[in-house]
């Protein structure tokens, strides 16, 4: 391996119009940004654990604001890069897509390669400084909105390696610099599964925030630990998980997968240490490569037949699949999707040979996997048919829509919405509440199934379910086409109250499980009712919550309200009072519910709506004082 120095560090274009337009940078100026900020710094450091230089990694959010970055890595060099005529530091900190993994001689592995550049994250701080370890000694370098305001100078002796980076977003880029330390902490776990003995520590030092939490994740186990972490309050059919890991063709390819009792399995892939979410040749690879084995396994054992299917076998097993390849080749709307043809066939080769091995070596693990896949097939058969005969049934009545739906004037998506009602009383003012070109309301009577505990045939015999597959057009499973989605914005309308949120999260389970793309592309949104409605003078102020209420009180109403008016549901509301407070445009608020983390949203629904109820007891304990918007 060439000298890790300046002349290593190989820029690939200049530093231009960051600052201008970050999101075409960082994909959003928004929380998901602002998170992404530390995940380029995190990279960095990852790529020093790959190339076997690194063994831990620190990410600190501090009470001023910043937060900070270290590894003990070999430090970025600080030698004079001769193109540039400055540090290699101030290149690699101030030069878009400058940096040592663009040499194929030092880094043979790259993560960060995916990312943009930790010149990104200095151009959108307001401050940023750098202090590496190295040669014997403690160099530093200070920077403002991306422009050196010191030099890079040698302030102390040390015999350490690492580089630790420390940062505050610019308030005048993000829409927030509160970092959360739940988002941080599940990518932090996610990349210290994917990187086996890699310590990873997230500590928490803001006073008000954190109270001094900290997580530290290391896993010598690793997508071994992982699928027994995703499948820890689910019941597993086998006790071991079916591990392998192979170098074919410079590609590393690891595999975990274990079966569970449920039919919420899911495969989750990544490459080079990136979720791809799109998937790609990778996952194409292990699909193909799982249906044949299992499929010729349960055949020759006499579990199932030809007619068996890749989604029955995988309805019910979780695995993970992730590979390294030297240079890789990300595709698709968001450039999360690998396109190496080459790794396809890489994969599909490694599981071929290592699960069937596997399989023929442990029958009872073979066994169970194969008859989950012959239990979803024929349960796939009857959902089949019980759409066939919702379809026949449909075409048969006067309208397809559902008789309870009050349907809005609009045929055209862009604009339109449906609110999703708990209850007809909330539902009857709802509909002479509403906006009638644009707002379709659908009461819902009472709670719908659990789909977390039952399969789809199962599913689709409850009206309430049924009645608003048909008013959403899609179809649902295998069927569903978001392109059929009759309405922009599906909007859930509950009550603020416990049993309010427990519908909100039947119907989103429905959405995770089997309409997920509704969740991935944003459509769906939860209403914000008022608790309270506070009158001061010819002031009104609705607020969501009793602490709100207080201060709005003490703030404008000089410390006694005129009139404070408590909501204890939607069908309470006159119409002109729905209106004003949940579905008026111009003054409601909502929150866009969507999916960004496919593994953490399979353990959350595993955890709220599964059969367990340990895991949910201790959800609600260490939760309960952030549901502020629940009235209880």
């Amino acid at each position: 391996m060439s000298g890790y120095d300046a002349e290593g560090i190989k820029s690939l274009e200049g530093l231009e119009a960051v600052r201008k337009r970050p999101a075409m940078y960082i994909g959003s100026v928004d929380s998901k940004g602002l998170h992404h900020l530390v995940y380029e710094v995190v990279d960095n450091s990852i790529d020093e654990a790959l190339a076997g230089h690194c063994d831990e990694i620190e990410v600190v959010l501090e009470d001023d604001g910043t937060v900070s970055v270290r590894d003990d890595g070999r430090g970025i060099p600080v030698d004079t890069h001769e193109k540039h005529g400055m540090s290699a530091v101030t290149v690699v900190m101030t030069v878009l897509h400058a940096g040592g993994k663009f040499d194929s001689d030092l880094y043979q592995i790259s993560g960060g390669l995916h990312g943009v550049g930790v010149s990104v994250v200095n151009a959108l701080s307001e401050h940023l400084t750098v202090e590496v370890c190295r040669d014997g000694g403690v160099y530093e370098q200070g920077f403002e909105r991306g422009e050196p305001v010191t030099e890079l100078e040698r302030v102390d002796e040390t015999s350490e390696t690492g580089t630790r980076i420390s940062f505050e977003p610019d308030g005048e880029i993000f829409e927030t610099t509160t970092f959360d330390f739940s988002t941080l902490e599940g990518r932090l776990r996610e990349l210290a599964f994917l990187n086996k003995g890699l310590e990873i520590t997230l500590r928490d030092g803001r006073d008000d925030e954190g109270e001094g939490r900290e997580e530290v994740f290391l896993y010598e186990g690793g997508l071994r630990e992982f699928v027994e972490y995703l499948n820890e309050n689910k019941t597993q059919t086998h006790e071991e998980v079916v591990y392998f890991e192979e170098e074919r063709d410079s590609v590393e390819v690891e595999v975990a997968l274990q079966g569970i009792d449920e039919p919420t399995g899911a495969v989750h892939s990544f490459a080079n240490n990136i979720k791809t979410k799109e998937g790609g040749e990778h996952l194409t690879g292990f699909k193909k490569a799982l249906t044949n084995v299992v499929k010729g396994y349960a055949e020759r054992e006499g579990i199932a037949d030809e007619s068996l299917k890749g989604q029955d076998i995988r309805e019910s097993l979780t695995a993970v699949v992730s590979v390294m390849v030297p240079e890789p080749q990300f595709e698709g709307q968001t450039k999360t999707k690998l396109g190496n043809s080459e790794v396809r066939g890489v994969v599909e080769k490694v599981v071929n040979d290592r699960l069937s091995t596997y399989l023929e070596e442990n029958p009872d693990a073979g066994s169970s996997i194969a008859e989950k896949a012959a239990e979803a097939a024929r349960a796939r058969r009857a959902a089949k048919k019980a759409r066939k005969l919702q379809r026949r049934k449909s075409a048969l009545e006067s309208t397809s829509l559902p008789g309870k739906l009050a349907d809005c004037q609009k045929r055209e998506r862009d604009d339109s919405e449906l609110f999703i009602v708990e209850g007809d009383s909330a539902g009857g003012s709802a509909k002479q509440a509403r906006k009638r070109e644009t707002q379709a309301i659908l009461p819902l009577s009472g709670k719908i199934l659990n789909v977390e505990k039952h399969r789809l045939d199962r599913v689709l015999e409850n009206d309430e379910i049924r009645s608003l597959i048909t008013a959403l057009g899609t179809g649902v499973g295998e069927e569903f086409d978001i392109e059929d989605l009759r309405y922009e914005s599906v909007v859930l309308m509950t009550d603020a109250d416990v049993d309010g949120a427990h519908i909100r999260t039947l119907l989103l389970t429905l959405f995770y499980r089997y309409m997920r793309p509704l969740l991935e592309r944003g459509h769906v949104y939860a209403a914000q009712p008022p608790l309270y409605r506070i009158r001061c003078g010819s002031e009104t102020y609705d607020v969501m919550t009793e602490k709100e209420r207080e201060e709005v009180v003490a703030e404008n109403c000089g410390g006694e309200a005129d009139n404070v008016q408590r909501f204890k549901g939607l069908g309470e509301m006159t119409p002109e009072q729905l209106w004003e407070t949940t579905m008026n445009p111009e003054e409601r608020v909502l929150k866009r519910i969507t999916v960004e983390d496919a593994s953490a949203a399979d353990r959350m629904f595993d955890v709220l709506m599964g059969d367990k109820v340990a895991p949910r007891k201790q959800f609600i304990k260490e939760n309960a004082d952030e549901a502020d918007w629940v009235d209880i």
